[in-house]
């Protein structure tokens, strides 16, 4: 599916991240993986070898616009090209409102929102100078129904899913598109972690009745970047059981 193309993932040390860079390297495309300290790429980097694909490790502060701009023109440099951006990197920094730090907030929304921003400004040039790319950009549930203790996170990821509809405007004329997959619960170390009755009651809210597995958001975002989705931009996906409809 992706034979000869090249993608970018940013935070894929691990957990979504990482399924998606393996997702892609399986179904044929040479990986650049990204993120903020380059010795915790190790393992998807031997994961995405011995998937027969080439894998190439960059550190990565998506929060600095200059040091970005700088690593994209190296990727290009090496790669020749950049046929797919994932933007995965994010953080998150619960609490409630009133207790919520003017750091925390800007935290979050530096990560998540001018990381989304500052990677994709960096791609637009090689990609328009191409004519074709595709850029997948992860949100969240929550960006698309809110949740009490997140104002921070569902502000940055409802940030995200209009960044995407604007970018995907801009971009279709040099046939560039541009969607969102917004994840449900997904299953990680922090949802193992739970009690089992926390775990029954958030999948009461889930329609499947299931969490989600980082697989289930590589699928959606292979699908998006594939020529299978020739014909869809400015979209937003929903990876969640049913939890949103």
């Amino acid at each position: 599916m992706f034979e000869g193309k090249i993608a970018v993932v940013t935070g894929s040390a691990r957990g979504i991240g990482q399924a998606i860079a393996y997702n892609l390297a399986a179904k044929g495309a040479d990986i650049v993986l990204c993120d903020i300290k380059a010795e915790w790429l190790s393992e998807s980097a031997e994961g995405v070898k011995k998937l027969g694909r080439k894998a190439y490790c960059f550190e990565l502060d998506v929060t600095n616009a200059t040091a970005v701009q700088n690593a994209f023109n190296d990727i290009a440099a090496e790669t020749g090209r950049i046929d797919i951006l994932v933007n995965n990197a994010g953080i998150t920094k619960d609490g409630l409102l009133m207790r919520m730090s003017e750091e925390d907030w800007d935290a979050v929304l530096t990560v998540n929102l001018k990381g989304t921003f500052a990677c994709t400004k960096a791609v637009s040039r090689i990609m328009m100078k191409q004519r074709s790319g595709s850029i997948i950009n992860i949100a969240s549930v929550v960006g698309l129904m809110g949740n009490a203790g997140q104002a921070n996170y569902a502000a940055s990821k409802g940030g995200v899913i209009a960044f995407t509809k604007s970018v995907a405007k801009e971009f279709a004329s040099r046939n560039i598109r541009a969607n969102a997959v917004a994840p449900g619960f997904i299953s990680s170390k922090m949802t193992d972690a739970l009690s089992e009755e926390v775990r029954q009651k958030m999948l009461e809210a889930i329609p499947l009745a299931s969490f989600g597995t980082p697989e289930d958001v590589a699928n959606a975002v292979a699908f998006l970047a594939s020529d299978q989705s020739s014909y869809i931009t400015g979209q937003v996906i929903s990876v969640n059981g049913g939890m949103v409809m």
